[in-house]
């Protein structure tokens, strides 16, 4: 008779990604669990809490067939009732290119793609560079396993297929470049919503182990500039594994971590053990990797992880920032870099300083100061703070001169329109809850299908 193995898994809605599945561990065997959840593609977020999340919105599917298995392996599986609804609901994409394949047909379709997308994520695919046809990006890499094959690809997301195949990666660029030469760009496409909202899912998480006869805290949802600043070091290190274009490495002293951008143009320095307040992260860009530098952008300790994750989304995606040439700021790009925090009720008003922007709440705020490019010894033309006093905030954002207005106007979009976590603690009768029981509203947006038929 084979023993009963100690461990128990149960399964809950993500508490902020629409889609995403976590898994939270108990059990002296609960590694046996988490080895078996990490070989179907799931992910450590925290200690013994695991996340599914996928870029074709499938994952309450891959959750049920995964406590399938575990149930199997006599590893007990609870799902929760808010989950179990999301499996038993059945939902088709919209517009649907193969319209013409069954439900299931579509399903395998979908994981294709899921699996190039998590061999491109793992650098199992090495993606040379990529290109729009008119229609859909495509691609030309190769896979690294031993006698790997070449491979252009052809559509993005769930629909993303391998159109042909290569002998060598010589022929395989050859072939690309023949059809796409005036659209190649070098590397991978930038990020999708949807792969986004996947890396959104996989990193801003924050679950705190509960100590003997205390209650664990519990995650509740806030408006981004609220939230907890979370893990900055691991926030880090989850983007270099996400975007192999940087490099890191760490000074002698192994008190600074430096992210540098293949093109040597774009350098992110975390500064790690500072203090409340001191500057923890400086992003400059250059024109070239031997130029002066063209603009900088500082961020503190305790700036919410949402928050930095959106910076890093945005510095991803080459158009945040490679595109900047140094436009002066005016009255133009001031209001639509302010735009979303205008639409959004932020009611603005002239200081002794500036412009400044306040949440509806008194709790975060935007400042645009027009004279700072005459005073170099006050370089910051944008700062960004949470808090209620101004002069004093939690924490601070600030942007030099030239910043390019497309990044700043993201980060205004998310401050006033996103939400992320904080930890609570919860009253005792709820002490053994690990998450919210509902989803929050999603911190990136999401892209599921809408029409449902139940």
């Amino acid at each position: 008779m084979i023993p009963p193995i100690d461990a128990h898994v149960r399964l809950d809605t993500h508490p902020t990604h629409p889609s995403a599945v976590q898994a939270v561990l108990t059990g002296t065997q609960a590694r046996v669990a988490l080895l078996a959840l990490e070989a179907a593609g799931w992910t450590v977020a925290a200690t013994n809490v695991l996340v599914l999340s996928r870029i074709d919105h499938e994952e309450p599917y891959w959750a049920n067939d995964a406590a399938k298995h575990l149930t199997a392996e006599g590893i007990p599986v609870e799902i929760t009732p808010q989950l179990q609804e999301a499996i038993d609901e059945e939902w088709t994409w919209p517009n649907h290119p193969m319209s013409w394949c069954t439900r299931s047909e579509i399903r395998e379709i979908s994981n294709q793609a899921q699996k190039i997308h998590d061999d491109i994520r793992h650098g199992r695919l090495l993606i040379y560079a990529h290109a729009h046809d008119g229609h859909t990006t495509v691609a030309v890499g190769t896979y690294l396993s031993p006698g790997g094959e070449s491979v252009h690809l052809h559509g993005q997301d769930h629909l993303r297929q391998i159109s042909d195949t290569f002998n060598s990666p010589a022929e395989a660029l050859t072939a690309f470049q023949r059809v796409h030469a005036a659209a190649m760009r070098p590397g991978p496409a930038p990020l999708t919503t949807a792969e986004r909202a996947a890396i959104a899912a996989r990193s801003v998480f924050d679950v705190t182990t509960a100590k003997s006869g205390t209650p664990a805290s519990e995650p509740e949802p806030v408006p981004i500039y609220l939230a907890d600043a979370g893990d900055h070091d691991a926030l880090l290190d989850s983007f270099l594994d996400e975007h192999g274009e940087f490099e890191k490495w760490r000074t002698w002293s192994d008190d600074t971590t430096h992210a540098i951008h293949e093109s040597q143009t774009l350098r992110i320095e975390r500064v790690h053990e500072t203090q409340a307040r001191e500057t923890a992260w400086t992003v400059a860009a250059y024109e070239t990797p031997v130029s002066d530098r063209m603009w900088h952008l500082t961020a503190t300790s305790d700036t919410p992880a949402p928050v930095l994750q959106n910076l890093l989304i945005h510095l991803s995606d080459g158009d945040g920032w490679d595109t900047a040439t140094g436009t002066q700021v005016d009255e133009k790009t001031v209001t639509a870099t302010t735009q979303p925090l205008t639409e959004a009720g932020w009611k603005h008003a002239w200081t002794g300083h500036g412009i400044r922007w306040m949440s509806p709440d008194g709790k975060a705020g935007m400042q645009f100061h027009p004279l700072t490019p005459q005073h170099a010894q006050n370089p910051a033309t944008w700062t960004i703070w949470g808090g209620t006093d101004p002069d004093r905030p939690k924490w601070t954002l600030t942007a030099s001169p030239h910043t390019p207005s497309s990044l700043l106007a993201g980060l205004a979009a998310a401050l006033a329109q996103e939400t992320g976590t904080r930890q609570v603690q919860p009253s005792r009768e709820h002490g053994t809850r690990l998450t919210a029981s509902a989803p929050a509203t999603p911190t990136v947006p999401a892209g599921r299908p809408a029409n449902r038929s139940r």
